[in-house]
């Protein structure tokens, strides 16, 4: 396995080096954003590990750049900013995972393997609810014939709804899904999210499809 590390700091990037390497992964190493938005289109990894506080572009617009056209590609942010709106802006930039530093190589480790393990959301279907029409392939969501823009993760989210729809989700299935085993549900996240798509999905519109069950999850039902 082929893991690309973007740290600017050279201790921390030499220690994730040597271990990474102890355990024969190949890891190359980039210490400046621009450059390592090059490195990620032109080269071919298997891994994306990624420092927010980066000289050039930060992190965020890194992950932003190399999602549009690596859209497979798993990203683990390793940052030692740890706020939930960090986290937020993370995965909204394309992030598959976020650990903060100080780190435990071990969980690193365990985090690299699970994403690695992991298989992109593939769907040949096209989701119709009431109004709201969700295509799979193309990435695109219409309701009531207006295109509704949104993020990848927003979209991931949607997704999983949309497939399971008139079905409660917990919390913690939509976490499972969506951000993978290593979520942090201590964090607020799924309801950060949940109010995004609501935002954008039933704000405009009377019938409203995103519905909360007390105690239970979500589910998208008309």
């Amino acid at each position: 396995m082929n893991i690309l590390l973007i740290e600017d700091e050279a201790e921390v990037a030499a220690f994730i080096k040597k271990g990474l390497e102890e355990q024969q992964y190949q890891v190359t190493v980039v210490s400046d954003g621009l450059e390592g938005i090059k490195t990620a289109v032109e080269e071919n990894f298997d891994l994306l590990i990624l420092d927010i506080i980066l000289p050039g572009y930060n992190g965020f617009k890194v992950c932003k750049q190399v999602r549009t056209t690596k859209k497979e590609l798993p990203i683990l942010m390793l940052t030692a900013l740890g706020t939930v709106r960090d986290k937020v802006q993370g995965f909204e930039n394309g992030a598959d995972d976020y650990l903060t530093k100080p780190f435990h190589f071990e969980e690193l480790l365990a985090r690299i393997n699970a994403l690695i393990r992991r298989r992109p959301i593939v769907s040949e279907k096209i989701y119709k609810i009431a109004d709201l029409e969700v295509d799979c392939n193309k990435g695109t969501v219409f309701r009531n014939g207006n295109e509704i823009l949104l993020t990848s993760k927003e979209f991931t989210l949607l997704e999983i709804l949309v497939s399971n729809k008139n079905k409660v989700l917990s919390r913690s299935e939509i976490a499972g899904k969506v951000w993978g085993i290593n979520f942090d549900r201590g964090t607020n996240l799924i309801d950060v999210y949940i109010n995004y798509l609501r935002a954008k999905i039933d704000k405009n519109y009377s019938k409203k499809l995103i519905q909360t069950v007390i105690g239970r999850g979500y589910v998208l039902k008309d």
